[in-house]
């Protein structure tokens, strides 16, 4: 039996033996790293420096598109390197990193998508009552929470996944450590104190959903008793690109740390993990910006900005 301490790498899906294609590989993840870094970026930028944006909504905003900088950096870089340099290694510790901040920021931006349903909650639901209680020290509080919470389960899963005994070689079926993935190098009964981990993380994960969804009920409730029809733009201005937001990232997170084994294949996992990985960061700035005209002004004067100091 070889325990997992004698492992000194792993080696990471392979996408490609032909070097075309490996390089086209490597130009696909750059251009959506890019992408993303840059409308995250954006969303950062003008949050700080428009204070017209100095409130609870965009302050949960700005940790989101922190946590989404974060959790594509974690992955894409060094698929892209070794699409670049034709090898599949990375070190144990490199596996041990990417797993631990995979977890810690997927966690923490769950933890962010729920605090701001019930940002919008308290928005429409008790606008009287918005200032008291989510002021400059709750937010900050809950924020704090959010992120205290993807460090507390990131440490759980990975202390529990890379202290079990790997007995199935080294070889990981994706393009980073995903958990399930090192799960299936441990030997056949050692993985099942893991398997308790994430099902306790799957139940808090389930009382956020629960949570999410009481919110948008007392919301939509709300909404429909508005008189004028600029109210109900308003209001689903503010929560529709939440609600696809949440959908995205936790239908693909779900479906990839809880399908069964008889349905796992290698290109189907492949897709779930770019789906649970990479779209919801490079996409999310898009739809945040689509339906929000004071985003878009913020980044639109942001831009004249920065046109006026180069002239």
């Amino acid at each position: 039996m070889t325990n997992s301490s004698s492992v000194s790498e792993f080696l990471l899906l392979a996408f490609t033996d032909k070097r075309e294609l490996q390089l086209l590989h490597f130009g696909l993840f750059l251009g959506i790293y890019l992408a993303a870094l840059l409308g995250n970026g954006l969303i950062l930028t003008a949050v700080a420096c428009d204070h017209r944006l100095h409130t609870p909504m965009y302050f949960f905003l700005l940790n989101l598109a922190l946590l989404d900088m974060g959790c594509i950096s974690t992955t894409l870089p060094k698929a892209m390197a070794n699409s670049l340099w034709d090898t599949r290694a990375i070190s144990f510790m490199g596996c041990v990193a990417q797993a631990f901040f995979l977890f810690f920021y997927t966690t923490a931006e769950f933890s962010i998508l729920t605090i701001m349903s019930y940002d919008r909650y308290i928005a429409i639901c008790k606008p009287l009552h918005y200032g008291s209680l989510l002021g400059t020290r709750a937010c900050a509080q809950m924020a704090a929470a959010a992120w205290g919470s993807g460090f507390l389960d990131a440490v759980l899963h990975t202390a529990s996944t890379f202290s079990l005994p790997l007995c199935q070689g080294n070889a990981v079926d994706q393009f980073f450590c995903e958990i399930p993935q090192i799960l299936k190098l441990s030997c056949s009964d050692a993985y099942l104190r893991e398997v308790g981990v994430l099902m306790f993380s799957s139940c808090l994960t389930f009382g956020c959903f629960v949570f999410i969804v009481f919110s948008y009920v007392q919301i939509f409730r709300a909404v429909l008793r508005m008189p004028l029809e600029q109210g109900w733009h308003k209001a689903f201005s503010m929560c529709l690109p939440h609600l696809v937001v949440v959908s995205l990232f936790l239908s693909t997170a779900i479906f990839a740390y809880l399908k069964p084994p008889s349905i796992s294949s290698l290109s189907m996992d492949f897709v779930v993990a770019v789906l649970y990985s990479v779209v919801p960061s490079s996409v999310n700035p898009l739809i945040y910006s689509m339906r929000n005209r004071e985003l878009k002004d913020a980044v639109r004067n942001l831009f004249g900005y920065l046109l006026l100091q180069h002239q």
